[in-house]
C-alpha cells in the first residue's frame, strides 16, 4: 500500500470539496442568506395556538314583562267614589279649614262666605281637602260642604247674555267677585243666575267649573 504524505493528504482533501462559485475577478461569490434566499432554511413561524374557548355564560333569566295598566276615566275619591278633583260650595257662613283631617289639627283658615265655590282634591273619612280660587285651603268636615254648584266671577265686569252668543242681548252685568249659581254649561258658555237675573256668560271668565265640563 502506497504511503501518502501529509501534504498529499491535504491536497486530496481540498480536491474533494465542492467548487465555490466565483465572481468575475476570481473571488468566491457569497450568496446572501435571508428573506428570499433559496439556500437558507426558512425560520419556523411561531405556532398560533387558539386559546381554549371560555365556557359560555348561562343565559340570563328575563322576568316576563308586566304591563302596568293605568286607571281608565277620572280618579275617584275613596270615600264617595265621586271624581277628583271636583267642585262643591260652602254650605255655612263659617267654615274652619284645618291643617289635617281631624279636629285635633290646628285651624289655618276660616271661610266666611256661604255658597263660595271650592274644589275638592282629596278625601279621608269624613274630611275633604279643599282649595279656593286663590289656592288657599286645607281640610274641612264634609258637613260644611254642599253639592250645589256655584261660580265666582273672575272678570272686572261680566255681562250676562240672553243666549250663549257674543251678539246676544245683555240682560245684566256682574262685578268681579260675585258668586253666581251655576246652571247648564256648553263647551264655552255657562248659564248663571245671581241677584234675580239669569243669563249666559263665557266659561273662561268664571272660577268653579272645569274647562271641559258640560251640564244640562
Amino acid at each position: 500500500m502506497m504511503n501518502i504524505g501529509p501534504i498529499a493528504a491535504l491536497l486530496m482533501a481540498a480536491l474533494a470539496l465542492p467548487a465555490q462559485a466565483q465572481d468575475g475577478e476570481g473571488r468566491p461569490r457569497l450568496r446572501p442568506v435571508g428573506l428570499g434566499s433559496t439556500t437558507a432554511a426558512p425560520a419556523a413561524e411561531p405556532a398560533v395556538v387558539p386559546a381554549p374557548a371560555a365556557a359560555a355564560p348561562a343565559p340570563a333569566r328575563i322576568a316576563p314583562r308586566q304591563d302596568v295598566s293605568l286607571p281608565e276615566g277620572p280618579v275617584r275619591g275613596p270615600e264617595t267614589n265621586l271624581p277628583l278633583p271636583r267642585f262643591v260650595s260652602l254650605s255655612t257662613d263659617r267654615g274652619n279649614v284645618r291643617r289635617g283631617p281631624s279636629l285635633s289639627h290646628r285651624i289655618d283658615w276660616v271661610f266666611l262666605r256661604r255658597d263660595m265655590p271650592l274644589q275638592v282634591t282629596a278625601e279621608y273619612g269624613h274630611w275633604r281637602r279643599v282649595t279656593d280660587r286663590e289656592g288657599v285651603g286645607g281640610w274641612m268636615h264634609y258637613a260644611m260642604l254642599s253639592g250645589v254648584r256655584t261660580v265666582i266671577v273672575d272678570a272686572e265686569a261680566l255681562p250676562l247674555r240672553a243666549k250663549p252668543q257674543e251678539t246676544a242681548t245683555i240682560v245684566a252685568q256682574l262685578e268681579a267677585g260675585v258668586v253666581a249659581r251655576l246652571g247648564d254649561c256648553e263647551p264655552d258658555w255657562c248659564e248663571l243666575s245671581a241677584g234675580g237675573y239669569k243669563g249666559w256668560a263665557p266659561k273662561s271668565l268664571t272660577w268653579g267649573v272645569a274647562p271641559d265640563e258640560t251640564r244640562d
